[in-house]
């Protein structure tokens, strides 16, 4: 197996800290759909842990500019890297839509969308931890993580059909489609990290 861990660079101790921090902003985002007290604030805290997510990306890719000799591929740890800031952009755009859109309460599709994308996040988090691991095992996580965006497909699909079937106010569609888009487009980037952690167990099984 390999070492993610070099002694000049911990680029293992980096993704699981990215990881960690993705997979509180789906918590937060959860929590905000199942308790719709204060989406304001909900949404201003998930904004400040995409800030650190930020922070995180951009320490690993400066430390990777740094490093002449890498533990893996330099494009894996740029890639994995960047899948992970996505998702918790994603994570981070979708609360900022229900502020922006002023919605008055979420729907049961965005309920179900956000528990799906929560635990795609721990999913991607459980890969991540297994790096250098047994490839069988994080395998596992990668089809856990393709079933959830597949739920997600099917869940978007339904909701906006029944959005278009039943809802009269053109506003409300063109607000509520987006966010069932973007909730989809979150599972997807999960799907995209887990592709890329796959592809790393691949090439050093």
């Amino acid at each position: 197996m390999f070492a993610l861990v070099p002694r000049e660079v911990a680029f293992l101790d980096m993704f699981q800290k990215a990881a960690r921090n993705v997979i509180e902003g789906s918590r937060l985002l959860k929590e905000m759909m199942a308790d719709y007290q204060n989406p304001v604030q909900t949404a201003s805290r998930i904004k400040d842990l995409e800030h650190v997510g930020d922070e995180i990306t951009h320490d690993i890719v400066r430390r990777l500019n740094q490093t002449f000799i890498t533990p893996i591929d330099r494009e894996d740890i740029h890639g994995l890297a960047g899948a992970l800031d996505d998702i918790l952009d994603t994570v981070e755009a979708i609360a900022d839509r229900f502020v922006i859109f002023e919605v008055a309460r979420p729907s049961p599709p965005a309920i179900s969308l956000s528990k799906i994308l929560h635990e795609s996040s721990v999913a991607v988090g459980a890969g991540v931890d297994l790096l250098g691991q047994k490839h069988t095992d994080l395998n596992e996580c990668c089809v856990q993580i393709n079933s959830l965006e597949n739920e997600a497909d099917r869940l978007t699909r339904d909701a906006i059909s029944k959005l278009f079937r039943e809802e009269k106010d053109p506003t409300a569609i063109i607000k509520w489609k987006e966010i069932y888009e973007m909730f989809e487009e979150g599972t997807d980037r999960c799907e995209d990290a887990a592709n890329i952690l796959e592809r790393i167990a691949l090439k050093h099984n």
